[in-house]
């Protein structure tokens, strides 16, 4: 596993895209941070840039680092959740223009699985993470059922975990507004 979190963490500080398990279905990455490797998974994807994508991170002191003004029950959705969930924060700061939603929000899910965890913690940057599939087209249960073509249109592809045939579910998506309304976008 550690070899390939140094390959994936190379192919990101090149400006690259890697393929890779989350602590949710398996995802397209990028450094968040970079606009042209952003842009170029919405070209993978096949879908135009006013459609936001989440971001990962290994802890939730970088969310802080993310977001200007983290609203307080943020923290306390974060260290409740009792499975993967995404908060939608407005506010966004630190990341590629491109990867933001029209009203200057951004998604960001604490990754609690190991391997996702560890590679955020090795690249040192939020790591764009989005279903490993064309826009319109069903999200892959699992490494399986990802399209070849999909697959040869990354840099990198992560071997770790690729055998399993569990299908993890997406993540529950909140988004925090004014005031600290809360919105269930996905349960």
């Amino acid at each position: 596993m550690i070899e390939e979190i140094k390959k994936a963490c190379q192919v990101m500080n090149e400006g690259g895209v890697i393929l890779y398990p989350t602590d949710t279905i398996w995802g397209i990455g990028c450094d968040a941070t970079n606009e042209e490797a952003v842009r170029r998974v919405y070209q993978i994807k096949q879908r135009s840039d006013s459609k936001a994508m989440l971001v990962l991170v290994d802890s939730s002191v970088k969310v802080d680092f993310y977001v200007q003004d983290v609203p307080d029950v943020a923290w306390d959705l974060i260290e409740l959740a009792d499975k993967p969930i995404t908060i939608i924060y407005s506010g966004a700061r630190n990341l590629a223009p491109n990867l933001l939603a029209e009203d200057g929000s951004v998604g960001i899910r604490v990754t609690n699985e190991e391997f996702s965890k560890r590679l955020c913690r090795q690249f040192r940057k939020a790591i764009v993470s989005t279903s490993a599939n064309v826009s319109g087209q069903p999200s892959p249960g699992n490494f399986s059922e990802i399209s070849e073509e999909l697959k040869s249109m990354v840099d990198y592809v992560v071997k770790y975990r690729q055998a399993e045939m569990e299908r993890p579910k997406p993540s529950g998506i909140i988004k925090l507004g004014k005031g600290g309304v809360i919105k269930i976008i996905r349960e």
